[in-house]
């Protein structure tokens, strides 16, 4: 189990994957409002739990374990946020916020009942699953869901 703080760095470490294909230490500083020593020693602790291969001044890259934690850190944060907003009708930019804060407090067992509570909220699906962030089963059901619309519609 890594850090809350751990955790930020890693869903900015995929999120810069994605977006640039390349991960370097200065856009994670950047990114993370941090100093490059700060951010080297995160990368290190994420290196020692098997969540990314580092060499130094080499290229970053997040592990098939590191990947799957950063999907499961990022949907629990989007949970977070589609709350704020579309129930609690916060803005946009209060929501992304709000939930960076909120999300790095709560448990899982909290995120999956909220998680539930929105899905139900919004109808986005009756959560056959027993939906638990640890095992992403919201997304599978979000996928059938809409693979059974296209199927019907199509």
């Amino acid at each position: 189990m890594i850090s809350k703080a751990l955790e930020e760095y890693l869903k900015t470490m995929y999120i810069l994957q994605i977006k640039n294909k390349e991960i370097r230490v200065t856009d994670i500083a950047n990114s993370m409002n941090c100093s490059k020593p700060s951010a080297n020693k995160a990368i290190n602790n994420l290196k020692e739990n098997g969540l990314v291969n580092y060499e130094t001044y080499g290229k970053i890259e997040l592990t098939e374990k590191g990947i799957d934690l950063a999907k499961k850190i990022l949907e629990a944060y989007d949970i977070v946020y589609v709350f704020l907003k579309e129930v609690l009708g916060l803005t946009e930019e209060d929501a992304k916020t709000e939930a960076e804060k909120i999300k790095l407090n709560m448990r899982d067992n909290t995120i999956n009942q909220l998680a539930k509570y929105v899905h139900k909220v919004l109808n986005l699906t009756n959560l056959d699953c027993d939906y638990d962030i640890a095992k992403e089963r919201c997304r599978a059901c979000k996928r059938r869901k809409i693979k059974q619309g296209v199927e019907k519609n199509g």
